[in-house]
């Protein structure tokens, strides 16, 4: 291998390295944010992605209860327990499913979803002038790097998940 094709090769691979460890320092305050987001809503990091998640289905896909546990990959018993929260808290109310009465619909309260958005809003702007920074073939990079990061990430949680509804520990079978 020539030298120079060498320093290359550790180049790209020390890159790659930065790339790692930033992504997992992103996630990490991503995580610390949504904490310190959903500590002022009373809610746990885990109900503020929820609810996040019902903000986010469109009107023409109504959001279930068994639909949230399939996003989230939580079982429909702590699902339960997320919307019973939620619903204590004043963010969601349950409605029978008109066209199926064993569905549940979890619906948005907009009393309370409109105290979201100012908790988002310095990030929001912070985010936008960060953005400014970038040209438009960067930025258009940096979206698709995102999405095939997404992608990558929903692959591998999905890997994770149990897939006959019973979560395996590491300790099971070691007897």
């Amino acid at each position: 291998m020539k030298a120079a094709s060498r320093r290359t090769d550790d180049g790209r691979a020390a890159a790659i390295r930065r790339i790692g460890d930033l992504g997992r320092e992103e996630s990490a305050r991503s995580v610390m944010f949504l904490q310190a987001v959903a500590g002022r809503l009373g809610l746990s990091a885990t109900e503020l992605k929820c609810l996040d998640l019902a903000m986010r289905a469109g009107p023409g896909e109504p959001l279930t209860a068994g639909r949230l546990a399939r996003l989230t990959g939580l079982t429909t018993g702590a699902i339960t327990g997320v919307v019973d929260r939620l619903e204590a808290g004043g963010f969601v109310r349950r409605e029978r499913d008109p066209r199926d009465r064993r569905r549940v619909i979890v619906r948005l309260l907009p009393r309370r979803e409109a105290e979201l958005a100012p908790l988002f809003s310095s990030l929001g702007r912070a985010m936008a002038e960060l953005c400014g920074r970038y040209r438009q073939k960067e930025l258009a990079l940096i979206e698709d790097f995102m999405a095939r990061t997404i992608r990558v990430l929903h692959e591998e949680t999905l890997r994770l998940r149990p897939t006959n509804g019973r979560r395996k520990s590491k300790v099971e079978g070691r007897k």
